[in-house]
């Protein structure tokens, strides 16, 4: 079992961040992977005097695509999954919310025929 926690604190100008907190001592080896290829230039700089480590994840550019992007976030020294961030691009997404919205469309529209038949019935 992995000593490291992970939380997520920001992204900022294509750089992902997070807090990481350790029970032990040294530098945490962290290993982030896109679609089982290892992400280059990940960072991870002391943080205090309380133990913590910021992670530092840049975004390929490569990465940046339609649909879904999933990175997984693991401890170097276990391959035990600290955690996960997404990106989400492009016309995948506004499909989704569009069958959504259209889909609130009809149900309010059926609550609407509803509430009036009542209306009419009760007068």
């Amino acid at each position: 079992m992995s000593t490291l926690t992970l939380t997520p604190i920001k992204m900022r100008h294509g750089v992902w961040q997070a807090l990481i907190q350790q029970n032990g001592t040294g530098v945490p080896q962290i290993k982030v992977t896109h679609q089982d290829t290892d992400v280059p230039d990940v960072k991870v700089t002391e943080q205090g005097e309380d133990g913590g480590w910021l992670l530092h994840v840049p975004i390929p550019p490569e990465a940046i695509a339609d649909g879904v992007q999933v990175f997984v976030i693991t401890d170097g020294t276990d391959d035990e999954k600290l955690g996960d961030f997404t990106i989400i691009a492009g016309e995948a997404l506004g499909d989704d919310i569009r069958g959504e919205v259209a889909l609130l469309r009809q149900e309010l529209d059926m609550l609407k025929r509803a509430f009036r038949r009542h209306c009419v019935e009760t007068t």
